[in-house]
């Protein structure tokens, strides 16, 4: 399914009114990576700090004819101080992003949460994709199906907050919140629906702000309006919902790969929670992707900053 992503493609329209954002770019040793970096800069939402070893570098972009006049080049070798030196940038206010290269997430993450690198706050760092789905009539976050692997409920309780600040940036002022379970009902024997419920009530007391949550919710129901009314289903955010709140990781993988690979999405993804936001792209993005992901990212760190 073909998808000419309207409302992605108004998002990088945003962004790009804004200026591009310096942006500290993290070991970019393989030409996806390189690529990522550089169509972000063509699209006028970036202005890269290219972050690793110089002849490398330089040896792929003339094997792909990239252009790395406009860039600036740190020449360091190892990946490790290519991520601790981008996070010393961005930690001083040189650049206001970073974006992984070819390193591996693990990597460049454990050098952002590590407390000696200046970039940690009170929020668990978590990942939201923001897709963009044909057949869908609104965009839709996702998380967290990148960072987090088995969250406890401390731990959602921030993975849904980060959420809601990322929908506020990009514009959507009181975003509907779902919780997904298997179920609509607590069930001790489903922990899903155990947390669902609980951030339901965080919310409800002021534990959560800025958005409409409820759960547990099914799929089915979240996503439509007529599933949960044949279900006898009485609740605010279905067929309305702009956020998922799943499960754990791997729920919400199989989810945004579902909707990318079979319905034709595109998914922008954004790392938040720390001082500034991350982007990570994956091998397999396609440019759409990686230009919404930059877009994204750049409207979350604006509307941070407009915030502090």
């Amino acid at each position: 399914m073909k998808n000419s992503a309207p409302r992605s493609q108004a998002l990088v329209e945003r962004a790009r009114a804004g200026g591009p954002a310096p942006t500290a770019v993290v070991y970019p040793c393989s030409e996806p990576a390189l690529a990522g970096a550089l169509e972000a800069a063509t699209a006028g939402l970036i202005a890269p700090v290219l972050i690793g070893p110089r002849a490398k570098i330089e040896k792929i972009a003339a094997a792909a004819q990239f252009d790395l006049s406009g860039c600036d080049l740190l020449d360091m070798a190892d990946a490790q101080d290519c991520a601790r030196h981008a996070a010393a940038l961005a930690s001083d206010g040189k650049v206001a992003l970073l974006m992984k290269g070819s390193l591996h997430t693990d990597e460049l993450m454990g050098v952002v949460v590590a407390r000696d690198a200046g970039l940690r706050t009170e929020r668990r760092v978590s990942h939201v994709f923001v897709m963009d789905v044909p057949s869908h009539d609104r965009l839709l976050l996702i998380t967290d199906a990148a960072v987090n692997i088995a969250p406890n409920l401390e731990a959602k309780r921030h993975i849904t907050q980060n959420a809601i600040d990322v929908a506020h940036a990009l514009g959507i002022a009181c975003p509907n919140v779902a919780v997904l379970s298997a179920v609509e009902t607590v069930n001790p024997a489903i922990p899903s629906s155990l947390h669902a419920a609980a951030l339901r009530d965080m919310a409800a007391e002021g534990g959560i702000t800025g958005a409409i949550v409820d759960g547990p919710l099914a799929f089915d129901n979240a996503i439509s309006a007529t599933a949960a009314r044949i279900k006898g289903i009485d609740s605010p955010v279905s067929g309305v919902a702009d956020i998922l709140v799943v499960p754990g990781l791997e729920a919400g993988n199989i989810l945004y790969k579902s909707l990318v690979y079979i319905s034709g999405a595109i998914a922008a993804g954004v790392v938040i929670g720390a001082k500034v936001p991350i982007i990570l792209t994956s091998r397999a993005d396609n440019a759409h992707s990686r230009i919404a992901s930059a877009a994204v990212a750049c409207l979350v760190a604006r509307s941070f900053n407009g915030a502090r």
